[in-house]
């Protein structure tokens, strides 16, 4: 299964994902899927691991996450709490033609 199709069955799931990204091991829950610039992107809430802008700190609105689906590596899901911020209505641009997102 290719990394996009693990991605859309999560969201669709609400299931957590587990990634590296630029060397950063990351624990995400998926919200939308989809294309700019005609390459795939995700966003994401990341709620554990680590990260290289800022620190993760729980429940905060600054854990959003635009991560090119290209740049994912050793990508598993799990079943479990399902992680999101006050804003997430709040207008994104991370993907301009949007295959799926999640139903809150």
């Amino acid at each position: 299964m290719s990394i996009y199709s693990l991605l859309k069955q999560a969201i669709i799931k609400k299931q957590q994902v587990m990634a590296t990204y630029n060397g950063y091991y990351r624990e995400m829950c998926p919200h939308a899927l989809g294309t700019k610039n005609g390459k795939e992107h995700c966003l994401f809430y990341q709620f554990g691991g680590q990260s290289s802008s800022r620190p993760i700190i729980p429940g905060s609105d600054e854990n959003w996450r635009c991560i090119p689906v290209n740049g994912l590596t050793n990508v598993s899901v799990r079943d479990g709490e399902w992680h999101t911020a006050y804003n997430h209505f709040k207008k994104q641009t991370c993907i301009e033609h949007v295959d799926i997102e999640v139903r809150l």
